[in-house]
């Protein structure tokens, strides 16, 4: 069966702990292990960690966060209005940062990568950034 939900929260860095509560909740139904439940909240706390950093760049701002299930597939969207991705190819390079000086900067798609089985990102200057991930849970 599938199952749907959207939410939307201030772009504030302690909103990251709530976005990871908000899919986890969601998820629990479909019994995931603890390596795919760890393996989505990580991968859904670096793209609403670059939301916030990088495309609000912390003058505030609005996270979108939605999530479907359809039977064993997850498919989890995050965007935002913000400053989007000047280039996109590079930005999903290991250790590219546009913020040297930010601990844990370089790695968010590389992560993102790692855990999910597909990342799309879609960005335009100055209108904001859109990162959709799935993920097939063991069934």
């Amino acid at each position: 069966m599938k199952n749907r939900f959207e939410i939307e929260f201030s772009a504030l860095s302690q909103n990251e702990a709530f976005a990871r509560l908000c899919i986890s909740a969601f998820l629990l139904p479909l019994d995931p292990t603890v390596n795919e439940m760890s393996d989505i909240k990580t991968a859904v706390s670096e793209a609403v960690t670059n939301s916030i950093i990088h495309g609000y760049e912390g003058i505030g701002g609005t996270v979108h966060m939605s999530a479907e299930t359809d039977e064993n597939i997850v498919y989890i969207e995050i965007r935002d209005k913000g400053r989007g991705i000047e280039d996109i190819e590079a930005a999903r390079k290991p250790l590219f940062t546009t913020k040297p000086d930010c601990e844990r900067s370089g790695m968010g798609f590389t992560i993102m990568e790692a855990f999910m089985d597909k990342i799309t990102v879609v960005s335009e200057k100055d209108k904001g950034t859109k990162v959709t991930m799935t993920k097939k849970l063991r069934g």
